[in-house]
Order: C-alpha cells, then structure tokens, then sequence
C-alpha cells in the first residue's frame, strides 16, 4: 500500500469515525400538547365568555385575529381598547376568555373591568 493513501486514511478516519457516534433521537415529532387553557383561566370579568356574547355585549370587534389555537377580538371606543384572548377549554370545545389586556388610545394601562363598563356606555 502507498504509504501517502495509508497516512491520508489514518488522518481522515479519526473525524469521520466521529460522525459516527453520533445518536439521532429516539422519536422527532410533534411537541407533547400543553395543559389546556382552563389551567391558566383567572377570575375577572370577561373570563369565561365566547366571541358570540363578547360580540353581543360590545359590538363588532375592531379587530378579529384568529390563529391555530387562539383568537383574539379587540373592542374600542375611542376612550378605551380592550383585548380579549380566546382558547378552547379542551379539545373540541367553544373558546374562550383566559386573558384580558386593556388600555387607553395612548397605550396606558386600564382596569378590564372598567374599560369593558365603558365599552358598555358607547
């Protein structure tokens, strides 16, 4: 054997045996889902409703993002914005409010429930 393939071998197998090593993971897939949304509901007005009394209660939402597991509706007036997070309690079922953000045209914050009674007052 040609004494430079033998050196050039011998230097090559050193990083390639390395790559071999190497252990892919048991199983790639989907991410374990999480606990559902009922787990992070706190109490607070609004808590708990679907879109279809949120919109009964504040009128047609200035805004209507849907994603694959949450809605957002946003409800203003001019005196208050109120955001109002949506995610279905479990498989299957209607989503609803676990959060609630509200806040001035200026981005102040407000109380949720005193921005939704102002809403209430168009």
């Amino acid at each position: 054997m040609n004494p430079v393939r033998l050196i050039i071998g011998i230097a090559l197998a050193g990083p390639l045996a390395a790559c071999g090593s190497v252990v892919p993971p048991a199983s790639i897939g989907r991410p374990a889902a999480g606990p559902p949304a009922s787990a992070f509901m706190r109490s607070g007005p609004l808590m708990g409703m679907d879109a279809r009394h949120l919109i009964q209660q504040f009128g047609t939402p200035r805004l209507d993002i849907r994603e694959s597991t949450m809605r957002k509706l946003q409800f203003a007036n001019g005196r208050c914005v109120l955001d109002a997070y949506l995610y279905a309690p479990g498989r299957g079922k209607e989503p609803v409010v676990t959060h609630v953000d509200a806040r001035t045209p200026a981005g102040t914050d407000l109380d949720p429930g005193a921005c939704a009674a102002n809403l209430h007052a168009k």
